[in-house]
């Protein structure tokens, strides 16, 4: 675990699956965009590797990294997977966001 941010079991679990699939290393970049209903967005992929100046959290094997402007809008937050009846995603608990919109996918500071 990164203090700064991290990655539950469910979102590393997830995480390692769509990579043995795709046969990219277990790296999920999250970045933020501006735009969404709310101001701001999260951006999911994998990565190929980590970036020089990014912050890394692991866990299982799996690492999320984050680039040095997103970690200042999530800094405290985690990654986490969900599946429900609405579908399945991955889902940012943002201790910096003032509010979000329904669907979890943007956020306002």
């Amino acid at each position: 675990m990164n203090a700064e941010i991290d990655i539950t079991p469910s979102a590393a679990a997830r995480v390692a699956a769509i990579a043995a699939k795709t046969g990219k290393p277990a790296i999920l970049r999250l970045a933020i965009d501006g735009g969404g209903c709310a101001g701001f967005q999260y951006k999911f992929e994998l990565a190929d590797a980590p970036a020089e100046d990014d912050t890394v959290a692991t866990r299982d094997g799996v690492s999320l990294v984050v680039d040095a402007i997103s970690l200042d809008l999530v800094r405290g937050g985690a990654v986490d997977y969900v599946e429900s009846l609405g579908g399945a995603a991955f889902r940012v608990t943002n201790p910096n966001a003032a509010s979000g919109c329904g669907c979890g996918s943007s956020f306002s500071i």
